[in-house]
C-alpha cells in the first residue's frame, strides 16, 4: 500500500499496489503491519457498508466524543463519493481545516481517518456503497456531530443535496467548548 499524507496532520491517502497479470491484479486494500509501520491506529475492530440510492445523498459530519475517540478507513466500493474530513484537534496546526477527495470504486482509494476528524461524504453518483473500517466498537453514546453546511467550516460540497437524514439535517453548528 502507498499512504500519501493529505494537508491535515496525520490523515493519509491509502492507495494500493496492484500485481498485475493476464487475470487483472491482485493488491492487498488492508495489513496491520502496513498501517503500523506508517505509524497509524492499526487494530480495526469493525466493518460496516453504507449503501446510499440517490446521487447527491450527504452522511455526516459525524465524530466520536473526545474521550473515546476512534480511527476509520474509508473506501468506495461501488460508484463514487466526495469524502470529506475536518481536523477537530485543538492542538493541532490544522485546528478546523478541512480535506475533500473523490473516492470511486474505479479510483480503488481509500482515507485514512485519524481520530478527533469529523467525517462526512456526499455520493456522486447513485447506487454508491461505501466500506468503512473502525478501530472502535459502535456505542451510539459516543455519537457527535455538527451540521453539514457550518458557515465556520464551508465545506464545498460539489453537488446540490438531495437526501440527508433528519438526525444529520438538525445537528446544530460547531460548538468549539465542546472539543476542549
Amino acid at each position: 500500500m502507498i499512504f500519501t499524507p493529505t494537508p491535515l496532520e496525520g490523515a493519509y491517502v491509502v492507495e494500493l499496489e496492484c500485481k498485475t497479470d493476464a487475470r487483472g491484479f491482485f493488491a492487498r486494500a488492508y495489513c496491520e503491519r502496513e498501517f503500523a509501520d506508517a505509524g497509524l491506529i492499526a487494530s480495526m475492530v469493525q466493518c460496516n457498508l453504507a449503501f446510499n440510492a440517490l446521487r447527491g445523498t450527504v452522511r455526516g459530519m459525524h465524530w466520536r466524543s473526545k474521550d473515546f475517540p476512534e480511527a476509520k478507513v474509508v473506501r468506495a466500493i461501488r460508484g463514487a463519493i466526495w469524502d470529506v474530513i475536518i481536523d477537530l484537534r485543538p492542538e493541532s496546526k490544522t485546528f478546523l481545516q478541512s480535506f475533500g477527495i473523490e473516492l470511486t470504486a474505479e479510483n480503488r482509494r481509500a482515507l485514512y481517518v485519524p481520530p478527533r476528524f469529523a467525517h462526512g461524504f456526499q455520493t456522486l453518483m447513485e447506487c454508491s456503497e461505501v466500506f468503512y473500517q473502525m478501530s472502535e466498537f459502535y456505542d451510539p453514546s459516543f455519537d457527535c456531530g455538527m451540521r453539514w453546511n457550518d458557515p465556520l467550516i464551508s465545506i464545498d460540497w460539489p453537488l446540490p443535496i438531495a437526501s440527508i437524514h433528519d438526525r444529520d439535517a438538525s445537528y446544530q453548528d460547531l460548538n468549539l467548548r465542546e472539543l476542549e
